[in-house]
């Protein structure tokens, strides 16, 4: 096992950054179609075509998932995957031309870099081309490249995070995967410990949750500068709306290691991808969902220390 996305056969992953703009794109690319379902919690989201994937409506299957920096700005990357995918055949058959259907999320980044340094469509493209279903970078990658946690006291005094990914499988052949662009108002938390997130004048940190309570009366954050973004992926089949409520139990991972998590400064948002390689005689959503709180803490916890492990 690679022990990252990846592992879900018939999905690769292709990333492109601009390193000094600190903003880059993430797409996960299903050329075979898959089944599709999203969670949004946070109260300042970004995102492209989520209504689609909502139960009651009629698109099954999606062709791509794309995460990315630059805000709402961010999502004419999506615009190039669908170029891209075109290209490629992909997409949904409507006679004269297939039409990929891509959705996707993106978080702030603008005030990490430069703020008129932003994902487009040409980046987009360029993730598509560097897909791979072999190797997957960790840390200040993609939509992680310039994600930061715990912005309390400012950008002065938050911390550099990233993007990560974990997996685990099942003795019976259930696998489920996390993809996770941590961009996150909170801290990150390891067992209980903070290992990045809000630091004081010191560099210390400081607890961002009592922070908030402290400062209650006279909080002035920006709304939507924030988020935390990402696509679990699973082998077995599930339908929109089993897709759906995983996405919504993968949340819990976020809840485990983020705090504080969901505010109206983020902007969190959990896709999931179902290959339906694995059909059981009864969906085991609740597996599946255990499994997906499981890989999405790891996922955050990696992506922040493959991100403070790197030199800018």
């Amino acid at each position: 096992m690679k022990r990252n996305i990846l592992d879900i056969k018939g999905l690769k992953v292709g990333q492109a950054e601009n390193k000094e703009g600190r903003t880059g794109v993430t797409v996960v690319l299903a050329e075979q179609g898959a089944v599709c379902g999203v969670d949004v919690r946070g109260a300042a989201p970004g995102t492209r075509e989520t209504d689609l994937l909502q139960p009651l409506n009629a698109m099954e299957r999606v062709h791509a998932v794309m995460l990315a920096g630059g805000s709402a700005f961010g999502l004419d990357a999506a615009g190039g995957i669908m170029e891209y995918l075109e290209q490629q055949g992909i997409g949904f058959d409507v006679g004269c031309t297939k039409v990929p259907i891509v959705p996707g999320a993106v978080l702030f980044d603008l005030a990490n870099g430069d703020a008129f340094c932003r994902p487009d469509r040409q980046m987009g493209i360029d993730a598509c081309a560097a897909a791979s279903d072999s190797i997957l970078k960790e840390g200040s990658f993609g939509a992680g490249c310039g994600a930061t946690v715990g912005k309390l006291n400012g950008m002065d005094h938050c911390c550099n995070s990233g993007i990560g990914s974990w997996s685990e499988r099942t003795e019976n052949g259930i696998c489920v995967a996390a993809l996770i662009a941590v961009n996150a108002f909170g801290d990150v938390l390891e067992n209980g410990t903070i290992i990045a997130g809000t630091k004081d004048e010191n560099g210390n940190f400081v607890n961002t949750e009592e922070g908030v309570l402290q400062m209650a009366s006279k909080l002035s954050f920006a709304a939507g500068q924030n988020t935390t973004i990402g696509v679990i992926a699973t082998n077995v089949k599930l339908t929109k709306a089993q897709a759906q409520k995983v996405a919504g139990m993968a949340h819990d991972g976020l809840a485990r290691c983020i705090r504080p998590i969901h505010t109206t400064l983020d902007g969190d948002t959990l896709f999931c991808l179902s290959t339906g390689e694995v059909e059981l005689d009864a969906a085991p959503v609740d597996v599946v969902g255990i499994l997906a709180a499981r890989v999405t803490e790891q996922a955050v916890l990696r992506a922040v220390k493959a991100a403070q492990n790197e030199k800018f």
